[in-house]
């Protein structure tokens, strides 16, 4: 790799842009997607990469070429500091998500519950989730089960290309948070992006049970498989 075309590259990576590195094996011609004008084949193979997050060979125009995506972190922003968030944050870690812990309420919010190596932010969720900015590789939880703190994050998850949006609470409340957020202008379509109740059912009882259905849905939804039914935390 030239010393350009990794400058270049490392730039990318510094914006947090999704980018991949196409690389003929024949050779050693690099081509920096989306940045550069590539054939149409490649072009294609490299959006697929990025989707999929795995490295894939191509062939195009009679020659092998070697498709290397290079995404920016999943993330995963977790809406109340509660005992739910305490159990999915270490898991959610371990997957490889950067991990932001979003509470207003310190108490709740601090290093002694959650460790020093875990981003917290004690803002009100909405002026949070504004400045994290979700897109499409977030994934979004609340859990505080106060709709004081979890529909304003809500109204800003929803706005947002985040892949996964999902709320603690039984059916009933969610009926009523969705009646809430129909009332503050968001129609079916959008407020059906909601997972609620969160998690997929596996009968969860517990704070690290129920961390381990909701992470198991953003899996899920991530890689594009079917999902099982839903839990009622």
């Amino acid at each position: 790799m030239k010393a350009d075309f990794l400058a270049r590259l490392q730039a990318a990576q510094a914006e947090g842009r999704a980018v991949a590195v196409l690389t003929c094996l024949t050779d050693g011609t690099q081509f920096l997607y989306p940045d550069d004008t590539t054939p149409a084949p490649l072009a294609e193979a490299a959006r697929a990469a990025l989707r999929s997050d795995k490295a894939a060979n191509q062939p195009a125009e009679g020659t092998e070429w070697f498709i290397h995506p290079h995404n920016p972190k999943l993330r995963l922003i977790v809406v109340g500091a509660v005992h739910v968030a305490q159990a999915l944050v270490p898991m959610a870690a371990g997957l490889g998500f950067a991990v932001t812990v979003v509470d207003p309420r310190r108490a709740f919010a601090n290093t002694d519950r959650f460790g020093a190596d875990v981003t917290l932010r004690d803002e009100w969720p909405d002026e949070a989730m504004v400045a994290l900015a979700p897109d499409s590789r977030t994934a979004i939880v609340t859990l505080t089960h106060d709709p004081k703190l979890d529909d304003p994050a809500l109204e800003v998850a929803l706005k947002s290309p985040a892949f996964y949006i999902g709320a603690l609470g039984s059916r009933r409340t969610h009926a009523k948070r969705a009646a809430r957020l129909q009332e503050a202008g968001f129609d079916e379509a959008a407020i059906a992006r909601i997972a609620a109740p969160v998690g997929l059912d596996i009968a969860a009882v517990t704070a690290p049970e129920i961390a381990l259905s909701i992470l198991a849905e953003i899996v899920a939804r991530r890689r594009g498989a079917a999902l099982g039914g839903r839990g009622g935390a």
